[in-house]
């Protein structure tokens, strides 16, 4: 039965039909009984007829009300999605989301890293939920239309942003190419709210870029970790080996992650035969990731952390300094330690939640601790300067020259 069916036959007659819904997801979700006694569950078949014969009972009287007093217009299939959404919501998993098919699609082509869009990237605070412009990629959209670093995005095409998911946030930013997207900006030290118009284009994410600085100290910056990084990254290194780089920075600051299997593939490029990452699950049973050849970088490594540094970037960070291959440079990451799976459904549809913690090499869980440098300095903006190829050097950076320098 496709989803459309699904729906008719379930939210048909003024959404008669959400108990029968929620009856069956209750099934899906629940799996035992939980004992206030002991805290823990015991499989009972009887608890959980109890538990959805409560809701399809609460479910009823809902809909009754919604069918004789609600004047507005039902859309079905919204509803259908918030009943959904809500259950995931009861996790209390911050990371857990349902996906319409639409957000799903854009997911995959964010992980992709081909899209349209703004071109820049973004971040959200898990704690307020503001979404702030990390950077904008140079002579993309977002670039053009004079949008700046530390930007908060308030509102896209008039709607009001605060509270929503962040991929519900870059749905509504992208869109076919050539397309206008108005967004209302906060900027610190303004007034009042700015309004920006964005051109959308097809964007082609870079996530790698390098340079070769003074003394052949190589240097690579990357901004994710998605499908296109892997490539991109090691072209990166085997550009600036035949250059003949001596040591070489990577730059991990404001990297909020992404993919974990890309973190494997690049750190297989710079470790031999090594395991680089391994997680548990809720069973505790253990996944091992290895480096899969003896291709490795041989010169010393310092790789450059902050705050913003997250989850993929700290599988990369975390496995290289256990190795004692690089010297962590920069301030404390941020510390997320587990690791989200997405379970696609029959109608496009998918379900997000939080399926294992991983653990570094030295069997390092950093969930809410984060990397701890090996040399910490906190940025000081009044320290950036551009050398000769025009790549900002500031204090992080010159640390981490200087103590490549004394390696």
């Amino acid at each position: 039965m496709n989803h459309k069916n699904f729906l008719k036959v379930f939210l048909s007659g003024l959404l008669s039909g959400i108990a029968s819904v929620l009856v069956i997801l209750v099934f899906i979700v629940m799996s035992g009984k939980l004992d206030t006694s002991t805290g823990k569950v015991s499989n009972s078949k009887e608890y959980n007829n109890i538990l959805t014969r409560n809701i399809k009972e609460k479910s009823d009287i809902i809909t009754s009300y919604i069918d004789k007093y609600y004047i507005g217009k039902i859309d079905s299939e919204k509803m259908s999605d918030s009943v959904y959404k809500g259950i995931v919501d009861g996790l209390d998993d911050k990371y857990a989301a349902y996906y319409t098919s639409d957000e799903y699609k854009e997911i995959t082509e964010k992980s992709d890293g081909v899209y349209c869009g703004i071109g820049a990237y973004v971040t959200q605070n898990v704690t307020t939920g503001a979404i702030t412009i990390v950077r904008p990629m140079p002579n993309g959209p977002a670039d053009k239309a004079g949008i700046k670093v530390g930007d908060i995005i308030c509102a896209v095409d008039g709607t009001d942003i605060s509270g929503k998911d962040l991929t519900e946030v870059l749905s509504l930013v992208k869109g076919e190419k050539g397309s206008a997207v108005n967004l209302k900006i906060y900027r610190k030290g303004e007034k009042d709210y700015i309004d920006k118009k964005v051109i959308r284009d097809e964007i082609e994410e870079d996530t790698v870029s390098y340079k070769m600085l003074d003394d052949k100290i190589g240097y690579i910056r990357v901004t994710g970790f998605e499908a296109v990084t892997v490539k991109q990254f090691n072209k990166a290194v085997d550009k600036l080996e035949k250059k003949g780089e001596k040591a070489l920075i990577i730059d991990l600051r404001d990297n909020g992650g992404g993919l974990l299997d890309t973190a494997v593939k690049m750190l297989d490029r710079i470790l031999p035969k090594e395991l680089v990452v391994y997680t548990k699950d809720k069973q505790g049973k253990a996944e091992e990731y290895y480096a899969k050849d003896n291709k490795k970088v041989s010169v010393p490594i310092a790789i450059l952390v902050n705050e913003n540094s997250a989850s993929a970037s700290e599988v990369f960070a975390g496995a290289l300094q256990d190795y004692g291959v690089a010297k962590l440079v920069g301030t404390k990451t941020f510390g997320k330690g587990i690791v989200q799976s997405i379970f696609n459904l029959t109608d496009g549809t998918a379900l997000k939640m939080t399926v294992a913690k991983y653990y570094t090499p030295k069997g390092r869980n950093i969930h809410e601790k984060g990397l701890t440098p090996d040399v910490r300095v906190t940025l000081n903006d009044k320290t950036t300067v551009q050398n000769e190829s025009k790549l900002t050097i500031d204090n992080q950076m010159q640390k981490a020259i200087n103590v490549l320098k004394k390696r």
